[in-house]
């Protein structure tokens, strides 16, 4: 059996805000299949109390604070996450509960599989008894999902991006959560995750395109503008939901501008990084556009 584990993530550290991310099978030890942040949870609050058989979990708090306690049925462990840029691995087979939550907080959990209702053991007593008989020892990797959609290779324009509703799932007490799962919710699948934090008030950020990558921007927390832009024509989103994401094609400059204070700007995208797909000069990307 894998054992939980803290995680350092890369920090790029920058005045007008810092940067962290990570990737499937490059810092974690799975493909991403599924990601769900929680947010909107009153201070001292508790969530998700549960077990999976098969799947594998990682989580940040992208802002705020809580504790993670994990009990693999040995005894327990508690995790403090109060950084950006620490996350903790947790394996099949462990309980994990959320709890004492700093006000404001998000938790970031990125997953292994799609969301299975029927595989979650959500009651500790439950747990308990099957740590006890081994019940996770003889659970099966779930293989990632086959990433064979093949996106239309086409010039863009900034009438192919738009804002998508997400899922938003409700607790009166408790906070709420949004959910993007591969195959489901967006045109691509997630290979990788980053975003941005401790970005002061009134900056601005990321004024660059992509030849290859699709990706989906959503204000995890705060405020911010992206303006799109393909060469001839800008529309401008004003972002401040955690439940709503704007889609952007390949090849559409974008730029992140009027940053509120405690802002998170979290972005899912469809390959891992590589430098070659960036265009950070606008002249060139305007020759880029006219080719």
């Amino acid at each position: 059996m894998k054992e939980p584990k803290v995680i350092e993530l890369p920090k790029i550290s920058d005045p007008r805000g810092n940067l962290s991310f990570f990737e499937s099978g490059k810092l974690l030890p799975f493909d991403i299949q599924r990601v769900h942040w929680i947010y909107d949870v009153p201070g001292g609050e508790e969530r998700g109390g549960v077990a999976y058989e098969n799947t594998e979990e990682f989580v940040v708090a992208m802002s705020g604070s809580f504790d993670v306690v994990l009990d693999d049925g040995r005894g327990k462990q508690v995790i403090s996450l109060n950084r950006s840029y620490t996350g903790v691995y947790i394996p099949k087979g462990v309980w994990r509960e959320l709890t004492n939550y700093s006000s404001n907080s998000v938790a970031l959990i990125a997953a292994s599989t799609n969301y299975n209702p029927n595989e979650g053991i959500r009651d500790y007593d439950e747990f308990v008894a099957k740590a006890k008989q081994g019940w996770f020892a003889n659970s099966q990797s779930v293989s990632p999902s086959v990433k064979t959609r093949i996106l239309p290779n086409k010039k863009n324009f900034v009438f192919d991006c738009g804002i998508i509703e997400l899922d938003k799932h409700h607790s009166d007490k408790k906070g709420n959560l949004s959910v993007v799962e591969n195959g489901k919710t967006l045109p691509f699948d997630i290979n990788r995750i980053y975003y941005l934090y401790d970005v002061p008030g009134g900056e601005d950020r990321g004024g660059h395109a992509h030849k290859e990558l699709w990706q989906l921007i959503i204000a995890a927390s705060g405020s911010f503008t992206v303006t799109l832009n393909d060469g001839q024509v800008k529309r401008s989103f004003v972002l401040n939901r955690p439940y709503q994401g704007l889609l952007v094609a390949p090849g559409i400059w974008r730029d992140l501008t009027d940053f509120s204070s405690g802002s998170v700007c979290m972005v899912l995208a469809s390959e891992k990084y590589d430098e070659q797909d960036y265009i950070r000069d606008y002249q060139e990307y305007l020759t880029y556009r006219n080719n």
